[in-house]
């Protein structure tokens, strides 16, 4: 029954372009990029539980590298950025070696720290990343695609990709020693789990993702610098979006991410002024309603049968 909700929610997505405006499908491009990046953080933090706060490093290298590919090198879009998940997947691999043995609170100041130092890196590149003056990509060719139904439709596909990887990843080896690690990383190293290698391909794939959307926001924008692709507030949107869809679930951040940036547009549209006070109310009461995130409704949603059984009970 599930598969079939994910296939009408697809084929609803899908129909959006044809039913609403510029402006609402430019938010929703919006919206499901936060998604991606959300399901992407969620591997690594919402299974192995490494607080990785400063993932958008990732989203800056998949930007930059697709930009130095396509001005450089001239490479097409498609070959860009394959290529710029792959870096971004080996820059994680590489540096994940060393950072990922940190735990807790220096765990998240080493990634926030490798994010600022990868900035820095970037700026000083003069020679191949135009430093702080940013990199002008060519304009995107859509073919019989208007720009905007290009990207909404390219950002879609890689959200269902991530989405499919994430529950594969939920229901594979990799996905039950990722939450062994996560409660309690001695004891499944104590049964055999080599919680190094685990976590640093859960960091890889979750780069590769981050690095994807990465590229195709450097693409769509047409222009970069390191001061926009390598903020930190994106970051802590992502954990919002994780912890409000509920860490550790298959469609939780997508949900997640859906209703943080559609319900942050109504509120500014309704309450310009006091915009953010709104916003954070609203985020603090499903927090506090919710704690395990908007996903557990879904998850824990009695099925018809259940209903049944307690009817003939007598117990509804």
């Amino acid at each position: 029954m599930r598969k079939y909700s994910y296939l009408v929610a697809l084929s609803l997505f899908l129909a959006v372009p044809a039913v609403v405006s510029g402006y609402w499908l430019r938010v929703l491009t919006s919206a499901l990029m936060y998604a991606v990046l959300a399901q992407s953080v969620n591997i690594i933090s919402g299974y192995a539980g490494c607080p990785a706060l400063g993932n958008v490093v990732f989203f800056g290298v998949g930007a930059y590298s697709a930009g130095v590919l396509m001005t450089a090198l001239k490479l097409p879009f498609v070959p860009a950025l394959l290529l710029s998940g792959l870096i971004g997947a080996a820059y994680a691999a590489v540096v994940g070696l060393p950072i990922l043995r940190t735990k807790g609170h220096y765990f998240v100041m080493a990634t926030i720290g490798l994010n600022d130092a990868t900035r820095e890196l970037v700026n000083n590149l003069d020679s191949v990343t135009q430093g702080t003056r940013g990199i002008a990509l060519p304009l995107p060719h859509t073919g019989p695609l208007d720009i905007l139904t290009f990207f909404y439709l390219v950002m879609l596909t890689l959200l269902v990709v991530v989405v499919i990887a994430t529950h594969w990843i939920d229901r594979s080896r990799l996905g039950y020693a990722l939450k062994a690690i996560k409660s309690d990383e001695a004891a499944a190293r104590a049964v055999g789990i080599d919680t190094t290698v685990c976590k640093v391909f859960a960091w890889a794939v979750s780069a590769f993702f981050t690095a994807l959307a990465g590229a195709v926001f450097a693409y769509w924008m047409t222009f970069i610098e390191p001061h926009v692709v390598f903020d930190i507030v994106m970051s802590v949107k992502m954990f919002i979006m994780l912890s409000l869809g509920g860490a550790g679930t298959v469609i939780g951040p997508t949900i997640g991410a859906l209703l943080l940036e559609l319900l942050s547009e109504v509120v500014w549209g309704q309450f310009p002024q006091v915009h953010y006070l709104v916003l954070g109310i609203v985020l603090v009461a499903v927090v506090l309603l919710l704690p395990e995130g908007v996903a557990v409704l879904i998850k824990e949603r009695p099925s018809l049968a259940v209903y049944r059984q307690k009817l003939q009970a007598g117990r509804l």
